[in-house]
């Protein structure tokens, strides 16, 4: 165990106490025999009487102040072999949160949901963070043991599980993983080493330590960890948490490092690996690659979509949505990227972004969607949008028949009427005290009335949270599902919904009338977005209709058609030269 800041520590094993050595480096050993088999220990640091778990501890069963417990990863019997894994281009991806997931909230209950996934067309699974973090539910962004699973959710040998099924039902699995902050309950690394930074923090906490005295072990801790979720828990990519708040001034960036390492085990492993990272930025440089001088990350999050969509959706203009008004902001989006790619924002109150080089970059580079966590979560009750079904349907078309990698969030399929919040269970009656009075001065600050605000720490704001999966099977939560699945064997059967191309995509709007129409090749997406009824010329065959055109599927349209409100429909037309 690298320790370089404590003069002694002994290794527990059980009621045993071993010495153990420092070496020049840091690194301590121990001085006798280990047992075999499983066995909890933990280390005594200096003369503190307390063990603390190992900084690489694999197990927390009996949560993250108690002893570390050994696991080995290898005793896992894989049937994964023929699996030749799933690139993220043409993918579509489902974030999902495996405590609200499923009434059980483990992985092992995720399982019998994979069948669903399937037939929805997702291709990866994104599951938000299971390392281990104090209390039994959370969001997982506040983590501390990062080698090890959540216990509440099944602990590693369920994860391993759940990652086997997946690749049994054609499903590639997706960790997001956070390296740019620990969470503030459990977090003894300091007590180790120079894990974090002196000074300097994000808005989460103290900065990791990437480029400070100490750094190369540190470096090597976090290459580690991502080494663990690809070769012993068998995943297919990780989403990167918040990498703007990685401070590197190292010669080689932290996440040009993990590119070079990750390419590196899927030449290995012979199998695609994939980095998402999440940065608003809204900088490409991140995701071009290293032979062209750029940070080697495969794709990143694109929150511009998000916003566009829902404000041509909801009309809702405040805060950052306010440069997102004209409908003209959707379909420079959808041709360009980003919206903010040198662009003055308001909400900044600053130029922000870089254009996208869209003769070169692919668009699968940019993962989109219309719900997240984040966006549905950091609200003040975690409600998804006030959206009917036919503007439910479109935000689908709009994703899903869109130019990017389409993100889909659990539940949204089938229009779920659950919320998402934001919930947490710490112990500590003042970190419990501190986290909902912080989410109260939050939202206060931007104008919401505190009664409004959900105590993120009362277990109803958890419960509240699980999806409801009797309410899919009737009504317009079925209409919807049935929708989403024939997009999604749309997207399967149409080369043009996947075509990785900008030139691929022209948009026009009529901001009067509110119509928005994008064309993808021979494919066209009709949407009327206003209150009333539109005329809309319109030429081909229609393939899909939102609910309330439902009358107009499978026709073909020759001129002229009265489109309903909110409706959208998806033409096979004519290619253009």
């Amino acid at each position: 165990m690298w320790a370089p800041t404590p003069s002694r520590v002994r290794l527990q094993l059980d009621d045993a106490v071993l010495d153990m050595t420092r070496t020049d480096d840091g690194w301590w050993v121990p001085d006798g025999p280990l047992p075999e088999g499983e066995v909890s220990y933990g280390y005594l640091v200096d003369d503190d009487p307390t063990p603390k778990p190992d900084p690489r501890s694999r197990r927390q069963p009996d949560g993250v102040h108690g002893l570390s417990r050994t696991w080995d990863p290898g005793a896992f019997s894989w049937t994964d072999g023929t699996w030749t894994g799933r690139q993220l281009a043409g993918s579509v991806v489902y974030e999902m949160h495996v405590g609200t997931f499923t009434p059980e909230g483990t992985l092992d209950a995720a399982i019998e949901r994979l069948p669903h996934l399937r037939s929805i067309g997702v291709d990866l699974v994104e599951v938000m963070p299971v390392n281990a973090f104090n209390g039994t539910w959370g969001w997982g962004y506040d983590g501390v043991a990062w080698f090890a699973v959540h216990e509440a959710y099944g602990g590693p040998a369920a994860y391993q599980r759940f990652v086997d099924a997946a690749h049994a039902a054609g499903i590639g699995v997706v960790q997001d993983v956070v390296y740019n902050h620990l969470g503030p309950s459990g977090n003894y690394l300091p007590v180790f080493g120079p894990y974090l930074k002196a000074e300097g923090s994000n808005p989460w906490g103290s900065s990791v330590n990437l480029d400070g005295e100490g750094s190369p072990e540190v470096r090597r801790y976090v290459l580690d960890n991502l080494a663990t979720w690809f070769e012993d828990m068998h995943v297919d990519a990780l989403r990167l948490d918040a990498v703007h708040a990685l401070e590197d001034t190292s010669p080689v960036h932290l996440l040009e490092e993990m590119a070079v390492e990750t390419a590196a085990r899927s030449a290995h492993l012979g199998r695609p690996l994939t980095l998402i990272a999440e940065s608003d930025m809204n900088d490409t440089r991140l995701v071009t690659p290293r032979e062209a001088g750029g940070q080697g990350v495969d794709a990143q999050w694109s929150d511009d979509f998000h916003h566009a969509v829902h404000v041509a959706l909801t009309g809702e203009i405040s805060g950052y949505y306010a440069d997102f008004a004209p409908l003209t902001a959707l379909a420079k989006v959808c041709e360009r990227g980003f919206f903010h790619d040198g662009t003055w924002s308001s909400f900044r109150g600053r130029r922000h972004g870089r254009p996208v080089d869209t003769a070169a970059m692919p668009t699968w580079r940019l993962v989109v969607c219309s719900q997240n966590h984040d966006q549905v979560g950091n609200r003040a009750r975690g409600d998804r949008p006030a959206l009917d079904e036919d503007q439910q349907g479109v935000a689908a078309m709009l994703t899903l028949c869109g130019p990017f990698t389409p993100m889909l969030f659990q539940g949204e399929e089938w229009g779920a009427s659950t919320p998402f919040a934001f919930f947490s269970s710490h112990p500590e009656p003042e970190l419990a005290k501190a986290t909902a009075e912080g989410r109260v001065r939050e939202f206060a600050r931007m104008g919401w009335d505190p009664a409004e605000v959900l105590d993120p720490q009362d277990p109803a704001t958890y419960e509240c949270s699980r999806l409801d999966w009797d309410e899919c099977a009737s009504g317009r939560h079925a209409r919807l599902l049935a929708l989403y699945r024939e997009l999604a064997a749309l997207r399967r059967r149409l080369p043009a919904l996947t075509d990785p191309a900008f030139t691929s995509v022209s948009c026009e709007v009529d901001e009067t009338a509110r119509l928005f129409r994008m064309r993808r090749r021979d494919v066209e997406l009709v949407v009327n977005l206003s209150d009333a009824p539109a005329s809309v010329a319109a030429h081909g065959e229609v393939l899909v209709a939102t609910y309330a055109g439902d009358a107009l599927s499978g026709t073909t349209l020759t001129g002229s058609v009265d489109l309903p409100p909110h409706v959208g429909v998806v033409l096979a037309t004519p290619a253009r030269p």
